[in-house]
């Protein structure tokens, strides 16, 4: 049996994120196509309960960088695709149609939430695949109501977080990833050890830029650059109090 990976295979395994594009133009009818292919993607029932919104224009471009707490990246690709969680297409249809629709709810929501994702996720591979680069933008989450502006989203309508699509600059970096034992339980879920915890994020902790990463943000180690400074609770339950704010559940 042969067991060497696919040529596909060993493209995501490469994989990494695009921050920085070429001027290389990306025609509109190529984004079409691979948007088109994206949504072939596994859906809910067939619903398709997301929608994206597409930004192209430079003020555009300008104002959603200013959202997206200043990245270079939205105003350097060709393209930014907000990604959305969207009850309201769905919902105005059971309307017409007489049937009562339940999706009111943080259940629905949760179900449009899954089919964005998978819709996005199989964007960024048809895109990759066709030699475009991407990269995932999560700051929506800290400003939903500034997106919701910005892009003018109706209620049943929500961001989750933006795609950078463009012609990369240059080769990117594979992205480093935990070993595959990390993330990967057989039959039933193994609780790690103390001594796996520690094997699993051996490499991360050792690599150049981790100490680095330590020494810029004054910190012992690399968990407290990532949960306190990158990632504290305070940010988290922003986003929570956004959450809250934006649902009306």
């Amino acid at each position: 049996m042969n067991t060497k990976p696919t040529n596909v295979a060993a493209r995501f395994a490469a994989r990494g994120s695009v921050r920085v594009f070429s001027d290389k133009p990306l025609e509109n009818n190529v984004l079409d196509n691979i948007l088109a292919a994206a949504s072939h993607a596994p859906t809910t029932g067939n619903m398709q309960l997301y929608s994206v919104v597409v930004s192209r224009r430079p003020e555009a471009l300008g104002q959603l960088r200013k959202l997206h707490q200043g990245q270079p990246c939205v105003t350097g690709c060709q393209a930014l695709l907000t990604f959305c969680a969207d009850l309201r297409r769905f919902s105005r249809w059971c309307e017409l149609r007489k049937a009562d629709c339940g999706f009111d709810n943080a259940g629905g929501m949760m179900t449009a939430v899954v089919d964005a994702t998978i819709f996005a996720q199989q964007f960024v591979a048809v895109a990759e695949e066709c030699g475009l680069g991407t990269v995932y933008l999560g700051t929506v989450m800290y400003d939903l109501q500034g997106f919701r502006r910005q892009l003018e989203l109706p209620e049943g309508v929500m961001p989750l977080f933006s795609i950078a699509v463009g012609y990369p600059a240059a080769q990117p970096q594979p992205s480093d990833r935990l070993p595959l034992e990390a993330v990967v339980h057989r039959e039933s879920y193994a609780d790690p050890s103390d001594a796996d915890i520690e094997a699993f994020y051996a490499a991360r902790e050792s690599a150049p830029e981790a100490a680095r990463f330590i020494a810029e943000n004054n910190k012992e180690t690399l968990a407290q650059v990532f949960a306190e400074v990158r990632y504290p609770r305070s940010v988290n339950m922003a986003v929570t109090e956004g959450l809250k704010d934006f649902l009306h559940f």
